[in-house]
């Protein structure tokens, strides 16, 4: 039988309906492999091992009487900006890290109700902003393929977490790129579904009208049984989408002959790396002998989305950190001479350099001289930038390019450049602005580090990109490389 921690989400599944080990079994493998491994990455905020074990124990007799749902006794990570219950939830900052969460957010409560073993708590960028998971309050993350690199942000607990086979399967939050860019670096499959697919609720906010919940796993027929519980209508979320869910796992066997893939002009240019390109476009070639057409398609606003994105986003995160003021929950400054004493240093030590450098941006742009000329500016780009990626789904299904513009950097390398930093989500943004599904799939290396294909598709088109990646990686077995200190 194979080693526990080598199977996917599937393959786990398939062997508890056959008896061939139990929950516990796996839920103490890996605990114990994380206890073994995790020092090296730093993958964990908190790890919940009695809850999981007892978690654990349920599912088996929950299936030993013949009940469970979808995903029971399947071990999964939450991402530490989803609240859980009696849990510790930081969002990786110093301003919550006494914070117990006294209810669940609705993608921790639909998991839990599916049956699924929570393992703990992912490291992450300071309130998921970051790319490089260097901005957290508990340290940097470490990719498995190369410690001295990083895995990707903001998400990088999550990815670091599965591609080092902590657990098959980790949920991720995305604003600008922070589940798939992390996916890329690490080798790993991410999605980030359709805004307003998942509910929000429970999810600690950074820019809420960007911020999307999703998943990391190591194929996308395990990313199609994660999403097919996430997803759905939640009341409690204003923004969350009464659209039917389908079954995305059924879809999956779909041929690709006949897909329409539209390759943007824009994104091979200068700024790729000359080796990643190529391996983007050898993963495109394939799917091209799949039976799949290629065209070129041209998004002429695209390459102002970084700027559009580090104005808007900025924006609604000077709003949404508003709370974290020292008075009703997390940090609070030490013997406060005043109220306005209490505020200003409550946040001034609670948060880490790039929340205050985006809190003090945002305000700058919404403040009144300045609010036309720079957030009604940008959101009139964003609107630009959502008409283009229109005009090009009226001729093609899928639009595919590179998820990040090389490999894995070096942790430190672009620490002061927020600029260099901030570049790394170029080509995961635009699907952010305009609210689009979009996932990355391991496509090759580049020096033995992962690269990641990107597909981005229409509203609602979460089973095509699905599709796409599990027929992709039927003909490939990149998604099944270890890193050789995690085998």
């Amino acid at each position: 039988m194979m080693a526990l921690h080598t199977q996917t989400l599937a393959e786990l599944a398939s062997g508890l309906a056959k008896g061939d080990f139990s929950s516990v079994e796996i839920t103490q493998a890996l605990l114990d492999r994380i206890a073994l491994h995790n020092d090296k990455l730093n993958a964990f905020i908190t790890l919940t091992s009695d809850a999981a074990l007892a978690a654990a124990a349920q599912a088996d007799a929950a299936r030993a009487s013949g009940s469970g749902g979808v995903l029971n006794g399947l071990p999964i990570i939450h991402k530490d900006i989803f609240c859980t219950r009696g849990v510790k939830t930081t969002c990786g900052s110093k301003m919550l890290d006494n914070f117990i969460s006294p209810y669940d957010a609705t993608v921790v409560e639909k998991l839990q109700e599916a049956g699924a073993v929570v393992l703990g708590k992912a490291n992450m960028d300071e309130f998921a902003m970051g790319s490089s998971n260097e901005t957290s309050y508990f340290g940097p993350v470490h990719n498995p393929w190369d410690l001295q690199c990083s895995p990707g942000g903001s998400s990088g607990g999550s990815s670091a977490s599965v591609a080092a086979r902590f657990a098959p399967a980790a949920t991720g939050t995305d604003t600008g790129g922070s589940i798939r860019q992390p996916a890329a670096l690490t080798g790993t499959v991410g999605i980030k579904p359709t805004y307003g697919r998942v509910s929000r609720y429970g999810m600690i906010a950074f820019a809420s009208s960007l911020d999307q919940a999703g998943v990391i796993t190591r194929s996308a027929e395990d990313a199609a049984m994660m999403l097919g519980v996430m997803a759905g209508f939640d009341t409690r979320d204003s923004t969350s989408i009464d659209e039917p869910v389908p079954d995305y796992v059924a879809a999956l066997g779909e041929s690709v002959k006949g897909l329409r893939i539209g390759i943007v002009r824009q994104h091979f240019d200068a700024g790729l790396d000359a080796e990643t390109g190529a391996r983007v476009k050898e993963s495109i070639a394939l799917l091209e002998s799949m039976g799949a057409t290629c065209v070129e398609v041209d998004l002429p606003n695209i390459d102002m989305s970084v700027p559009t994105y580090y104005v808007v986003a900025p924006a609604e995160c000077s709003s949404n950190m508003s709370r974290f003021d020292g008075v009703r929950f997390g940090y609070r400054a030490k013997d406060p001479a005043d109220l306005l004493d209490l505020y200003t240093r409550s946040r001034g030590e609670g948060f880490g350099d790039e929340v205050k450098r985006r809190i003090m941006t945002g305000t700058y742009v919404l403040s009144a001289g300045y609010y036309d000329a720079y957030y009604l500016k940008a959101q009139q780009v964003r609107q630009l930038i959502a008409d283009d990626f229109k005009n090009a789904f009226a001729d093609v299904d899928v639009i595919a390019g590179p998820t990040a513009p090389s490999p894995a950097f070096k942790l430190g390398d672009k620490a002061d450049d927020p600029i260099a930093m901030y570049l790394n989500d170029i080509y995961t943004i635009g699907a952010n602005l305009a609210g689009l599904p979009a996932i990355s799939v391991p496509c090759g290396f580049v020096d033995n580090l992962p690269v990641g294909l990107h597909l981005v598709g229409p509203h609602f088109a979460e089973g095509t990109l699905l599709r796409t990646a599990h027929q992709y990686q039927q003909q490939s077995d990149f998604h099944t490389a270890c890193p050789e200190d995690f085998k």
